[in-house]
């Protein structure tokens, strides 16, 4: 595949923000090579909407999606929607763990939003390859507006909520068939509705998941209503009183169309644990530090970690209320780590947050902030844990790449058993988990999504 970059050798000025990214978009389809990888893609996020599926935003999105109309469009709650009500269901349950693939120096997680989109754009005649190509477009896309975004955006901006509309109208559009300029108004018209501030951080309360519901629902739409000639802000993201402007004081808009050789894709983080990636560059440190040897808790003097100043802000919970507050809780993470091992989702639950040796073992960890991890964030999430045992002895550990990074990558084989546990955990049988493994694998050269479809609603 060539370049990926906007063509803006004739007039470069005349074309704004949104035309370039179009542009970009019709050419990010073109990948055949990046197939499987987004057919990876597609499995995990199929694995984490499973497990999602049945906790409690799950529960009460289901509940909402049996007050919509009903229609051709499978879904998890087990139940035909309407093509909407489909993709809002799918994008509120892909990150309810937080295990949903990641993208850091764009700081969004492209998958619980481009995915559901797609799957409820897919009609009869998609094919396999029709919805890989539109899922690597969708996730270019995405990724371009949260860099260009940045770091000053993602302090009250929840990026995988703004910049996801943006991509989930770019992967519809791809799998309508849209050209350029169709696609530029689908982006505009979904940029203008795209939202999501922090406030749900701050609070013990499951709005989180309404932001990926309604990115997912609102760029679907505006690919269908680009698609019948509705037309939008061309400036939405570098005009006046565009997303740069309103929303994100060091924006890049050169990012938009930065040259790359490959597929953002390529670039995507999977995440191995059950926990807010800011958690994770601690979690792995603090793996690393004890190996594989045994260790005793109550040996532990104290536990320190240093990291980047956004893991401070979303993560520095010493006391989480609920089980959501404990997946974004580096002391939660690391306590749980020391006092049963290996992360689970179960660590997570309200029961164990009542455990008394948790507690105290959350109450001896510190977090604090670092130039060096901070230097290198949000290109690298990094971290280090100083543990001090009782007899004086001191041990750290440091690292810049955390596992599932490009750099420290997550076996095939991980990733597809990460999925099957999280499906097993949701209650599938051993038949539907293989169905939906070697349905994903195929994707590449399928002639149609009814393979996939039968998994997320298996048929009577």
């Amino acid at each position: 595949m060539s370049r990926l970059t906007a063509n803006t050798s004739s007039s470069p000025a005349a074309l704004t923000a949104i035309q370039r990214l179009a542009q970009i978009s019709v050419q990010a389809r073109d990948c055949p090579a990046w197939h499987p990888r987004a057919a990876t893609h597609l499995l995990d996020w199929l694995g984490c909407a499973a497990r999602g599926a049945i906790s409690p935003q799950g529960e009460a999105f289901a509940g909402w999606l049996k007050l919509q109309g009903t229609g051709t469009r499978p879904t998890l709650a087990d139940r035909s929607s309407d093509a909407a009500s489909a993709a809002a269901y799918h994008g509120a349950i892909g990150s309810a763990l937080e295990m949903d693939d990641i993208h850091r120096s764009s700081i969004l997680h492209p998958g619980p939003v481009i995915i559901p989109a797609l799957l409820a754009a897919a009609g009869p005649g998609s094919s396999g390859p029709d919805l890989l190509s539109a899922l690597v477009a969708g996730y270019e896309v995405m990724i371009r507006v949260g860099r260009a975004l940045g770091p000053s955006h993602y302090r009250m901006w929840h990026s995988t909520a703004t910049a996801g509309s943006f991509g989930a109208a770019a992967a519809a559009s791809a799998l309508l068939g849209l050209d350029a300029a169709q696609t530029a108004h689908a982006l505009a018209l979904a940029g203008t509705r795209a939202g999501g501030l922090w406030q749900v951080r701050h609070e013990s309360q499951l709005g989180k998941a309404w932001h990926m519901a309604g990115a997912a629902r609102d760029g679907l739409a505006a690919a269908q209503l680009a698609a019948a000639g509705l037309t939008g802000p061309q400036g939405v993201l570098d005009g006046p009183s565009g997303w740069f402007a309103a929303t994100a004081p060091e924006a890049d808009a050169g990012m938009i169309d930065a040259p790359r050789s490959s597929p953002w894709i390529d670039d995507v983080s999977f995440k191995p644990w059950p926990a807010c990636r800011h958690a994770h560059p601690a979690i792995d440190a603090l793996k690393e530090l004890l190996g594989v040897q045994a260790r005793l808790p109550q040996s532990i003097l104290k536990v320190e970690v240093f990291t980047y100043a956004d893991a401070l802000r979303f993560c520095d919970k010493p006391n989480p209320l609920d089980e959501a507050q404990a997946r974004f809780s580096i002391q939660h993470a690391l306590a749980a780590l020391l006092l049963w091992g290996e992360p689970q989702a179960s660590h997570y639950s309200a029961e164990m947050l009542k455990d008394p040796a948790l507690s105290a073992l959350r109450a001896i960890i510190s977090v604090d902030s670092s130039a060096e991890f901070e230097a290198r964030y949000p290109a690298q999430y990094g971290a280090r844990v100083v543990i001090s045992w009782r007899d004086g002895r001191r041990e750290e550990s440091a690292l810049f790449d955390t596992l599932g990074d490009p750099a420290r990558p997550m076996s095939q084989d991980a990733i597809q058993t990460k999925a099957a546990t999280l499906m097993t955990a949701a209650g599938w049988s051993p038949q539907r988990i293989d169905a939906a493994i070697r349905a994903c694998a195929a994707l590449p050269t399928a002639a149609t999504v009814d393979a996939l479809n039968k998994v997320i609603q298996p048929c009577d």
